[in-house]
């Protein structure tokens, strides 16, 4: 209980927040790292994975492509671009690192809950005269966006506890914490960095997961 204890009384100790080294300036640091690789990953993964599962080919080719991502350990990947010209590049080859990450699980949930949506229904739909778009967007993403969300909150809670890697490379973050902690054989700190980052871990899961409630629409029919 020592450790936890000293850890507690770093977490509520003010001048550990202020600062360039506070913990509130490392959050916000990664924060901005987690945010811009899930973002880009999106940008990505999401409509591919909505293309290829509205035309119902390629699917299966491309997960299988994306899942290489996950053979590939994280860390190894920065450590690769830590000696290519990108090694001065600030925070890109962490966020690319983290791409390569977040890719997976948001293409692979995207694109099965696109194929799981009963034919029938989309059948219907067309016999009902709704052009390809409406098709998409008033059936096909309603119905595969729990699958959505699911792979969403996977792939963020994945990069959000992956992107503390950014300090073994000298950059900011939540890892920078425990790093320092390591450094000055400070146990309590190094204790405090792991909460943090599982902290921010479990809210984001808790975030997306109350929007998840909110957007299914099983659950927006209940609310009307």
């Amino acid at each position: 209980m020592g450790v936890v204890a000293d850890a507690w009384t770093w977490l509520v100790t003010g001048s550990n927040w202020s600062g360039e080294n506070g913990a509130a300036h490392r959050l916000a640091e990664h924060l901005y790292v987690s945010g811009a690789a899930l973002a880009i990953a999106c940008l990505i993964a999401l409509p591919l994975a909505f293309r290829l599962g509205h035309v119902g080919r390629g699917g299966s080719f491309a997960v299988n492509v994306s899942n290489v991502g996950r053979a590939v350990p994280v860390f190894a990947v920065l450590a690769l671009f830590m000696v290519t010209p990108l090694r001065n590049s600030g925070y890109w080859p962490t966020i690319i690192a983290l791409v390569l990450f977040a890719v997976p699980p948001l293409l692979t949930n995207a694109h099965v809950g696109m194929a799981e949506v009963d034919r029938s229904v989309v059948e219907a739909a067309r016999g009902m005269g709704m052009s390809g778009g409406q098709l998409f967007l008033r059936v096909e993403l309603p119905l595969a966006l729990p699958m959505v969300m699911t792979g969403l909150r996977s792939a963020a809670v994945q990069v959000v506890a992956t992107a503390s890697i950014a300090a073994m490379v000298g950059l900011g973050g939540l890892g920078r914490i425990i790093t320092a902690g390591f450094n000055t054989y400070d146990t309590a700190q190094v204790f405090a960095g792991a909460v943090l980052v599982a902290l921010l871990a479990l809210a984001v899961e808790g975030v997306l997961a109350a929007a998840g409630r909110l957007l299914t629409p099983s659950r927006r029919r209940r609310a009307v």
